[in-house]
């Protein structure tokens, strides 16, 4: 049976991604640390635990998909302690994280 980005364990894959990520990100502005490092640090930590996860799932997650889940979850998060709320915040941390993200991991794709 084929497996596909629809299936319900991906969502909840993607969920516990974001979720992740979210802390991560969240906490680091929270001690002090600037937007970009924090954005960095939550990216390579998070991108190390899906390297070395085994769930087969990983491989159905589609990247813009992934983005738009984390801003939405990092806008609903803590979003409003640095200005990002709405429609708007969701989109421009999707577009800032999406640079980052090829900036730190050019050679690495949070879904392979």
């Amino acid at each position: 049976m084929a497996f596909d980005s629809s299936d319900p364990s991906v969502s909840l894959l993607q969920n516990r991604i974001s979720n992740n990520f979210s802390r991560k990100y969240c906490k680091a502005v929270q001690n002090g640390f600037s937007k970009d490092e924090a954005m960095k640090s939550a990216i390579v930590k998070t991108e190390n635990i899906i390297s070395f996860s085994y769930n087969p799932q990983k491989k159905w997650i589609e990247k813009d998909d992934l983005a738009n889940q984390i801003s939405l979850q990092v806008v609903n998060d803590c979003g409003r302690s640095f200005g990002l709320i709405g429609k708007e915040g969701v989109e421009y941390f999707k577009s800032y994280f999406l640079e980052i993200y090829e900036k730190t991991t050019p050679d690495k794709n949070f879904s392979r």
